[in-house]
């Protein structure tokens, strides 16, 4: 599950991505924008400084800026520097593998299952740019509701890319 520091990282460099290349954003700014508690987006964009997808510069005319291109960062290192393994289960881990001790993992479905869930959220993430994420029509998202009583099927809409 994503965590509130990738949820928070991920708002953040797509706030940067937002920006004319090159601008400089306050931390602050990005913070309000986002809903998001200034004390711990100044540690997250640490770590996202310290792993190459942001810069920084100190001082008045100081902030945060991509440093590079929003169409070469993909959304899977993101998540994997903020929150580590996509895997749901160590087991499942390709960059954090951890044998469980209490099953045999050839024949645990619980592990098959979870090396199936590993590989579509990678295919998902992996494949997407944080300029594709940046992109998204939010109208056109699909949103997830409860099941209704009366039988009105949900419809399936797909999220739109702007070209």
């Amino acid at each position: 599950m994503l965590t509130k520091k990738g949820k928070y990282g991920l708002k953040a460099l797509v706030h940067l991505a937002q920006l004319p290349a090159g601008q400089l954003a306050f931390v602050n700014d990005i913070a309000t924008g986002n809903n998001i508690p200034k004390k711990f987006l100044d540690a997250i964009l640490g770590e996202l400084r310290n792993a190459g997808f942001v810069q920084s510069r100190k001082g008045k005319d100081g902030g945060y800026r991509l440093a590079r291109p929003a169409d070469e960062i993909k959304v899977g290192h993101v998540v994997r520097v903020l929150d580590g393994p996509l895997a749901p289960i160590p087991c499942a881990s390709r960059t954090q593998y951890q044998r469980c001790e209490d099953c045999n993992e050839a024949t645990c479905q619980v592990r098959h299952l979870m090396l199936e869930v590993r590989q579509a959220i990678a295919e998902v993430l992996d494949q997407r740019s944080l300029a594709e994420m940046r992109d998204i029509v939010i109208d056109d998202l699909p949103v997830a509701r409860e099941p209704v009583a009366s039988g009105i099927d949900d419809l399936a809409v797909r999220a739109k890319i702007r070209a």
